[in-house]
């Protein structure tokens, strides 16, 4: 807790006013930047008690400012279980935003797509997720100080928001697909036999983040809502090597649908 007031006080001080709405940018998804009105930029660096970005193509840096009329806080790069942290320490900046005041969640990653009608380029509104990457970010002493350490997972992404998502894909006829995003340790990628255990377990896309945040996001009673970019093709039957280089550019190129989405959904929701 002692913590969390150091770094909140830090942030105010820098400028961080009362954001409405909190934003995790994924792998290879940092050009929503360039639609927001920046007024405060601090690295992760400078944040006391915040971790450090290590993944030479995550940036590392909290960014406030204005998106469609709303205040907004942004992380421009996320945390992984596979640089070495804890699952409390991926998750601390959820936890920043949320008493900073943001009333809403957006969350966006970069997956390789395991559905068959899935395709790389395309984009997944994530429905529900299978968390694989063997621990929880409420299993600490202490968790009931933050919250209600037994929480409901039946829905953990706010319909309200996923369900506006989905009438603006229709309304700017983008291919949006739906389904169940299962989240893995990592660094390494699946081989053949993983790929057909998650087809088989119900997963339609695979990554190494954004389930830990949704927790957290749960546990604090904060609405969230999360899209997939897919930029690889998880066939087990017709498996490819990956290259990072190629899945940073897929991510690239299927980025603007996400900020259509994303765009759109700050505009129209309310925050209460």
């Amino acid at each position: 807790m002692r913590y969390i007031e150091q770094t909140v006080k830090y942030l105010k001080n820098k400028g961080f006013k009362a954001p409405e709405v909190g934003i995790i940018l994924g792998t290879g998804l940092g050009k929503l930047l360039q639609e927001v009105k920046i007024i405060e930029e601090v690295s992760y660096n400078h944040i006391p008690n915040f971790p450090t970005a290590t993944v030479e193509f995550h940036k590392g840096h909290l960014i406030y400012g204005e998106l469609e009329g709303k205040k907004v806080v942004i992380m421009q790069g996320r945390f992984h279980l596979y640089e070495g942290y804890s699952l409390q320490d991926v998750t601390f900046p959820v936890r920043i935003m949320h008493r900073l005041g943001i009333k809403k969640l957006l969350v966006s990653n970069a997956a390789g797509a395991i559905n068959p009608k899935f395709k790389k380029g395309e984009i997944m509104l994530i429905d529900d997720h299978i968390n694989l990457l063997g621990g929880s970010p409420l299993a600490f002493k202490g968790v009931s100080q933050y919250g209600e350490r037994f929480v409901d997972m039946s829905c953990p992404y706010d319909q309200q928001m996923t369900q506006k998502i989905e009438s603006i894909a229709q309304k700017h006829d983008l291919k949006l697909n739906k389904g169940v995003y299962a989240s893995v340790l990592g660094p390494q990628l699946e081989t053949r036999a993983e790929y057909r255990m998650l087809r088989t377990m119900g997963a339609d896309a695979v990554g190494m983040s954004t389930v830990p945040e949704i927790i957290v996001a749960n546990h604090l009673k904060l609405p969230v809502a999360a899209v997939s970019v897919l930029t690889d093709e998880g066939d087990p039957d017709n498996l490819q090597p990956v290259n990072v280089k190629e899945i940073i550019a897929m991510a690239e190129q299927a980025e603007p649908q996400m900020i259509i989405l994303f765009k759109d959904l700050i505009r129209e929701i309310e925050i209460s």
